[in-house]
């Protein structure tokens, strides 16, 4: 692989990177699927980088949980359906038709699949 290339795939882990840790102080924007994103961009620009989000002791294992099984833990499942009844509570008050049925939609659909992986 080149090296613009390289420089491409540390930009993308990098911008994942922050959006997941902004995602770790607002409720809605999740982290860990940024740092999975991030550890992916790494693994194909910098393996140092990857190692280090892998062996980071809170986020490495849901990464590997992914990475190996397809797993999402419990816990963000949960989290996950909690972050989409807010949204569609926000939604129902704030939107008007037809963009009111757009969060349940998105939920139904996101959720469904969601709750059909395997769990870590």
């Amino acid at each position: 692989m080149g090296l613009w290339a390289r420089h491409i795939w540390n930009v993308g882990g990098v911008v994942a990177l922050a959006l997941g840790t902004i995602g770790i102080a607002l409720p809605l924007l999740p982290t860990v699927p940024f740092y999975i994103l991030a550890a992916f961009c790494f693994a194909r620009g910098n393996r140092a980088w990857e190692a280090k989000l892998l062996d980071h002791p809170r986020f490495g294992p849901p990464i590997r949980n992914w990475r190996e099984k397809g797993a999402i833990a419990r816990r963000g499942k949960w989290a996950a359906t909690i972050a989409f009844a807010l949204s569609i509570g926000l939604g129902a008050l704030t939107l008007h038709m037809p963009w009111v049925l757009l969060p349940p939609a998105t939920a139904l659909i996101s959720l469904g699949w969601l709750w059909t992986r395997p769990e870590g």
